[in-house]
């Protein structure tokens, strides 16, 4: 994983996180030809907002930068997540991966893990199999983009 630390974010993280976020995303929008999706238009003061709310923020760090991140929150025994980000020097050496559990470690106790992407994601689909989550729904936005939610089953407590 090139010598990356996963740590919780600080809030002087998100800065640099969105900065990431919208370099990450920009390859999305060119699949879906649309450069109005949320990740693009996220404000800082929605991270702020979101992250004083208490969703939770993990980053990769290699060498002082933010490599990658993954956002998660439970609500009602399920966790969620989302903005899986791997800066693009950085993909396909684990670190996507190592976010993933990471994060569902942190969110754990839960019955089931949910998450969604684009349904031309052709990566985050892979990966998503890769790791045990399977295709339970998939939600038409418009006629260009339909979103695939992702699921697997938690570790609940009891």
């Amino acid at each position: 994983m090139q010598n990356s630390i996963l740590r919780t974010a600080a809030k002087k993280d998100l800065p640099a996180i969105l900065q990431l976020q919208k370099l990450c995303y920009l390859s999305e929008a060119a699949i879906y030809n649309d450069d109005t999706i949320e990740p693009l238009t996220q404000t800082i003061e929605d991270l702020y907002r979101s992250f004083d709310n208490g969703e939770l923020f993990l980053i990769a760090v290699c060498n002082d930068q933010i490599t990658g991140s993954v956002r998660g929150v439970v609500k009602k025994s399920t966790g969620h997540i989302n903005k899986l980000i791997v800066a693009p020097s950085f993909q396909n050496k684990g670190i996507g991966k190592q976010l993933m559990t990471a994060i569902e470690t942190q969110l754990a106790p839960v019955n089931r893990y949910e998450l969604f992407t684009g349904h031309k994601s052709e990566k985050n689909l892979y990966l998503y199999q890769k790791l045990n989550y399977t295709i339970y729904q998939t939600r038409k936005i418009h006629d260009g983009l339909s979103l695939v939610f992702l699921e697997k089953p938690g570790s609940p407590l009891c």
